[in-house]
């Protein structure tokens, strides 16, 4: 094999064992899954806003956003439930490329995967602990939820993995809201497909055990827009749009039907400036459509400290080395803008 072996990385068990959770932040933990899973069993009319940078790059960068978002999430919580992104793993279409905290704990060095283990780990401690908010992180790679399984909040399946059978199959074992986006070339059914694979039992291979899964009744869809075969941005977020996916939904069988939306990626046509205009349409088009409010339970913003993105060996404080993010002035004033709208 063409692989070189460097070491044997410790099982989640030990990792979790060497960085605890106490017991105050494992109520914290409780208290927060309860109301999340609230609004997506029809339970709360609070909304969502899974929010933050595009990847987690520095750890005192994103903390500080996130200790940021925390004020303003404690003056809409009557409103808002407010998830902060912590993405530390990053697709990359090529392969090539900045891969996320988990490979580069320290964006400019070379790759250290136990490094990385253990900073992705501390980085959401660190969230609970400080700010007491659990957060989103993207499954990248399904093996390695377990590091992270008892801090996170929510679990996003990106376009890319959506489609294969190892993110479904997890996605039915996990406890916490599982949302699944719609595959790049667009498919609504791969993506709801994949929502109901997530809801149901399943037995299956998973880090070596064979393991049987109670089905994931919090498994959702998240709308992101696509690339058609002219390889141009495609938005899937208008009225129209989201009457369609209701309408799937209710030929599915589905015990809930919840979606989110992403507003950027191909929704702004990469544009993280077109965020505002889109979380607003989408919020009046729940307002006009009572079964749309139903569906629309959130959506998924990329901002970070500062407007924009650099390279990844830029000196920009807080500013995203990966997607160009909304900055936090004005993530703040939008924030504010869909409380009042809600």
């Amino acid at each position: 094999m063409g692989a070189e072996y460097i070491r044997k990385l410790p099982i989640p068990m030990d990792i979790k064992a060497k960085y605890p959770l106490t017991d105050r932040l494992a109520e914290i933990k409780r208290n927060r899954d309860k109301e999340i899973a609230e609004v997506f069993e029809g339970k709360s009319d609070k909304f969502l806003l899974i929010i933050g940078p595009c990847s987690a790059d520095h750890k005192d960068s994103v903390l500080e956003y996130i200790g940021k978002l925390k004020c303003v999430a404690d003056n809409v919580k009557d409103k808002i439930i407010i998830i902060p992104r912590i993405y530390t793993n990053k697709p990359r279409s090529t392969g090539d490329g900045y891969k996320g905290m988990l490979h580069q704990p320290v964006p400019d060095k070379s790759p250290d995967m136990l490094k990385g283990i253990v900073s992705i780990r501390e980085i959401h401690m660190s969230a609970l602990r400080d700010y007491e908010l659990t957060c989103a992180d993207e499954m990248l790679y399904p093996d390695n939820y377990r590091y992270l399984s008892d801090v996170l909040g929510y679990v996003a399946v990106g376009a890319r993995s959506v489609e294969n059978q190892q993110h479904r199959l997890t996605a039915s074992g996990i406890d916490i809201p599982v949302g699944m986006k719609n595959p790049t070339s667009g498919d609504l059914n791969i993506m709801l497909n994949s929502v109901i694979a997530a809801t149901h039992p399943h037995t299956f291979i998973y880090r070596g055990w064979e393991v049987k899964s109670t089905g994931n009744l919090l498994a959702h869809s998240i709308l992101r827009g696509y690339v058609d075969s002219a390889y141009k941005y495609v938005s899937n977020y208008h009225y129209e749009d989201l009457c369609k996916l209701n309408e799937l939904y209710n030929n599915t069988g589905l015990f809930y039907h919840t979606a989110i939306i992403d507003t950027n990626h191909a929704n702004s046509s990469k544009n993280p400036f077109e965020q505002p205009r889109i979380a607003k349409e989408v919020i009046d088009s729940r307002n006009k459509n009572g079964d749309i409010k139903k569906l629309i339970k959130g959506l998924m913003i990329e901002s970070y400290l500062v407007d924009g993105c650099q390279n990844p060996d830029g000196k920009v404080y807080g500013q995203s080395i990966t997607d160009a993010c909304l900055g936090f002035e004005k993530t703040e004033r939008l924030i504010y803008e869909i409380a009042e709208s809600l």
